[in-house]
C-alpha cells in the first residue's frame, strides 16, 4: 500500500479514552451524530440499536453500553428526536457536536462515536453526488480528540465521503492518531444464501457482483458485495489499477462483447430471489437478454482491474431485480463460486430491516474492544472507486486510471458475515 509507517506517525498520538484507569469497570458511553433521525433513517436504525436492543442469536441482545448523547443536523417532517429523548431519559440531546461529545464539559466524555451520514436535504455536485458532510462531522469529532487530548472508536456507516481527497484524509487522521476507525454497509456483514465464505486463499479469476440502485447510492454497496468477497483471495487485497463504465446502449454492447463474462453474469442472476418473470403469468422462464433489455431502463456497470490482474464487474440492474447477488471463476474449479447477500428491505410494514444487526454488531465489538472487525482499507478502497465511477459516467464512460488505490491489505482472518 502506497502508505509510509512515518507519514502516519507525523501528529500527535493521543491516549485512546477507551483505554484511561477506571472506564473498563463502567458501562462504556456512546454518543450519535447522525444527519436525520426519522422512520427508515440510517439514523434511526443504528442508534435505535443501541437504545431498544435488536434481535441477535436467538434472543433480543442489548448492547452492553449507553447511548447517551445525540447531536442531529437536520429535523425533516416526521423526525423522532424529540420522542426518543422523552423515552429514553438517559440521553440528551445536544446542538453541537462538539457538546454531544463533551456532554457539555471541556474534554470528551465519551468512549465511542456513531457517525451516520446518510439521508437528509444537502445539495449535490453536478455530478449527482450528494454532499452528505461526513467528513465535516468527522473533523469536528477530531477537533474534540485534539483539544481533549484523548480519542475514542469512531463508527462512520457507509463509504467515507463523496470527496476522495477527504476520504483519504479520514483515513490518514484515524491511523496518524491511533483511533480505531470502522466503516461501511450491512452488505460484507449480512446473511448470505446459501451461507458460504469466499474460500480463503483461493485464486480468483473474475468476479461480478449483479444489484440494483442508482450511481452514487448502492453502486457503493455493489463494489462493497464484491469487496467484501474478494479481499480473501490469494495474496490478499493489491489495490485498482483502472475502472470504466458502461451505462445504457454502452452497457449491452459491452456484455454482447464479453467485456464480463456472462456465465458469471448468469450465476448471479440464478441466485436472485427477486428476479422478474421473462412473461406475464410465468415464474419459471429465465429471461434472455431481449427480456431484460424490455425490463431495465438504465443499466450500469462498473469495470475495473486490480493490480494483481483480478477483474471485477459491479452491475446496476434496476427493474430486473432488488437484491445484491455474487458470483466468481476460481482458478482450478469448474464450477462458479456465487451467493446472494440477503438484504431485505423494509416494505412499509415492517421496521425492523434487520441487516442493520449485524453491522451494530461489529460497532459494539469495536467500542468494547478498540480493536475493527473489518479492515478500514475495504472501505478506503469502496470509496475510491465509487468516486472513479462517478466521474466515469458523467464523462461518458472514460476510462479513468486510479493510481490512488494502489491500497495493500489483508482480510480480517475468519468471517464477519452472519450465520445466524
Amino acid at each position: 500500500m502506497s502508505i509510509r509507517r512515518r507519514d502516519l506517525l507525523k501528529s500527535a498520538v493521543l491516549a485512546p479514552a477507551w483505554l484511561k484507569a477506571g472506564r473498563a469497570a463502567s458501562r462504556p458511553k456512546i454518543a450519535a451524530v447522525v444527519t436525520v433521525y426519522r422512520k427508515y433513517s440510517h439514523g434511526q436504525h443504528i442508534a435505535d440499536r443501541f437504545l431498544e436492543g435488536y434481535g441477535w442469536n436467538g434472543e433480543h441482545h442489548h448492547p452492553e453500553m449507553d447511548l447517551v448523547s445525540l447531536y442531529v443536523d437536520q429535523h425533516p417532517e416526521g423526525d423522532l428526536t424529540r420522542e426518543r429523548a422523552a423515552r429514553f431519559p438517559g440521553m440528551r440531546v445536544y446542538p453541537t457536536i462538539a457538546e454531544a461529545l463533551t456532554m457539555g464539559s471541556s474534554k470528551l466524555a465519551v468512549d465511542g462515536v456513531l457517525l451516520v451520514g446518510e439521508h437528509g436535504d444537502y445539495p449535490k455536485t453536478p455530478q449527482g453526488q450528494v454532499k452528505y458532510p461526513r467528513k465535516e462531522f468527522f473533523d469536528q469529532i477530531v477537533a474534540v480528540y485534539r483539544d481533549s487530548g484523548k480519542t475514542a472508536p469512531v463508527f462512520n456507516d457507509k463509504h467515507l465521503s463523496w470527496k476522495w481527497q477527504w476520504a483519504r484524509e479520514m483515513y490518514d487522521t484515524a491511523r496518524a492518531m491511533r483511533f480505531p476507525f470502522m466503516a461501511g454497509s450491512s452488505l460484507p456483514v449480512t446473511w448470505r444464501i446459501p451461507s458460504v465464505e469466499f474460500p480463503d486463499r483461493a485464486h480468483a479469476e473474475e468476479a461480478l457482483c449483479v444489484c440494483y440502485g442508482g450511481v452514487d447510492s448502492y453502486d457503493f454497496h455493489g463494489l462493497e458485495s464484491i469487496q467484501g468477497m474478494v479481499e480473501r483471495r490469494r495474496g490478499g487485497e493489491s489495490g485498482v489499477r483502472w475502472l470504466q463504465s458502461y451505462r445504457g446502449d454502452e452497457f449491452w454492447a459491452a456484455h454482447n462483447q464479453g467485456v464480463w463474462s456472462r456465465d458469471l453474469f448468469e450465476a448471479a442472476l440464478c441466485r436472485s430471489h427477486t428476479l422478474k418473470p421473462a412473461r406475464p403469468g410465468f415464474n419459471d422462464v429465465f429471461p434472455s437478454l431481449d427480456d431484460l433489455r424490455r425490463t431495465v431502463a438504465d443499466p450500469v456497470a462498473y469495470h475495473y482491474e486490480h493490480a494483481d490482474g483480478l477483474r471485477c464487474t459491479m452491475i446496476l440492474l434496476g427493474g430486473a431485480l432488488s437484491d445484491f447477488n455474487f458470483a466468481a471463476r476460481l482458478s482450478g474449479r469448474k464450477e462458479i463460486f456465487s451467493t446472494q447477500l440477503y438484504l431485505p428491505m423494509p416494505d412499509g410494514r415492517t421496521t425492523l430491516a434487520s441487516f442493520f444487526s449485524p453491522l451494530v454488531n461489529h460497532a459494539e465489538q469495536m467500542f468494547l474492544t478498540g480493536k475493527t472487525p473489518s479492515p478500514i482499507e475495504r472501505t478506503l478502497l469502496t470509496t475510491g472507486l465509487t468516486a472513479a465511477g462517478v466521474d466515469s459516467v458523467f464523462q461518458s464512460g472514460r476510462k479513468i486510471e486510479t493510481p490512488h488505490l494502489a491500497i495493500a491489505y489483508q482480510p480480517t482472518p475468519g468471517s464477519t458475515f452472519w450465520r445466524s
